[in-house]
């Protein structure tokens, strides 16, 4: 009878070793990635995050384009204000720094909503246009002037709205796309009756300035 006991006690401190062990090993592994759990669910987040990321990439392009265009409208047009000779073309410009400086406004807290950044200011390209306007004088600045930014800079603007409004996957960039455009093309058309009163052929006044 003690011999059966001292077997079963025995035993019974061997499954209570094998437990503490079994038990110690699963704390340790738990220990060595306390945060398994919160690891998993952090993938998750940056794998929606990513995607995000991706479809805003897709429209960047756009944005940093129409942001340019924008600027560089606003910036040549201040120009023109203190350079134009003819009233119509002042009126002109005036209405192009008012109209893309709000339009400005719409991309750049649309942009803020999508966590991306656009450019503050025209590329270095048009910088370097509007530079080389400013080396005009009088009635030779008006056309040059309505030739470039009125016609020109919006036939291209009006393209790039287009292509936006129609191939936009953001659907909030897709809209200000579509919004923005018919004020665009009112731009263009304004600034094709115009180009003729300042000496830009028809030809040209026509074809958007090309």
């Amino acid at each position: 009878m003690n011999h059966r006991h001292l077997l079963l006690s025995a035993s019974v401190a061997l499954a209570c070793v094998a437990y503490a062990s079994g038990a110690a090993a699963q704390t340790a592994a738990q220990s060595s990635n306390p945060n398994q759990p919160e690891a998993g669910a952090a993938r998750a987040v940056d794998g929606a995050e990513g995607q995000a990321s991706r479809l805003q990439r897709a429209d960047k392009s756009f944005l940093d384009d129409a942001a340019h265009s924008g600027h560089a409208e606003v910036k040549s047009s201040q120009l023109a204000l203190t350079k134009a000779q003819n009233p119509k073309v002042r009126a002109f410009a005036q209405q192009m720094v008012d109209d893309h400086t709000k339009a400005n406004q719409e991309l750049a807290a649309l942009a803020a909503s999508k966590n991306v950044r656009v450019p503050e200011g025209p590329s270095l390209v048009q910088e370097g246009k509007i530079k080389l306007l400013g080396t005009a004088d009088g009635a030779d600045f008006d056309k040059r002037y309505m030739e470039s930014m009125g016609l020109q800079a919006h036939r291209d603007t009006v393209a790039l709205f287009e292509k936006g409004a129609r191939d936009a996957r953001d659907p909030d960039v897709k809209a200000f796309a579509q919004k923005t455009l018919p004020k665009l093309k009112h731009h263009l058309e304004m600034a094709q009756q115009l180009a003729q009163e300042v000496g830009v052929s028809a030809d040209k006044a026509a074809a958007g300035g090309k």
